[in-house]
């Protein structure tokens, strides 16, 4: 897993909007982020710091820039999960999904649902091929 610097709350508002609207300029980022919407300087400010922390990359068009995200969506989720699991369920998924079924009252149905969606998720290995003989887990 990729070694990413964390992100504070309003990078992190930032980061989803780029990844939602694609490459912008500050002002097309502006009208996305929540309420109270943060002065114009404040949100170039961020974003000059996503720059630094390698989140976000940029294409000049004389004195403005247009921005876009270097870090997949994915590869933040990822980092993250994996922050969360280490910080707060010593590394256990198990003991994460057991968390939120209890906070949420997830009823039997509920959890069958997660379990179907679990089976069916699709892995980073590839299926073997019938002359390659599947590996243990």
């Amino acid at each position: 897993m990729e070694n990413l610097p964390e992100l504070t709350r309003a990078e992190e508002q930032v980061m989803q909007v780029l990844w939602r609207l694609g490459p912008a300029f500050v002002k097309d980022v502006l009208p996305e982020l929540p309420a109270p919407t943060p002065a114009y300087t404040t949100v170039s400010t961020i974003i000059r710091i996503l720059e630094q922390k390698g989140y976000v990359g940029h294409e000049a068009f004389g004195r403005t820039h247009r921005y876009h995200a270097l870090v997949a969506q994915d590869a933040y989720r990822r980092f993250s999960l994996g922050k969360l699991l280490g910080g707060y369920f010593n590394g256990s998924f198990t003991r994460l999904v057991s968390f939120f079924a209890r906070e949420e009252n997830l009823d039997a149905a509920q959890l069958d649902e997660l379990l179907r969606h679990a089976q069916n998720a699709p892995t980073d290995e590839p299926d073997p091929t019938p002359d390659e003989p599947a590996r243990p887990a």
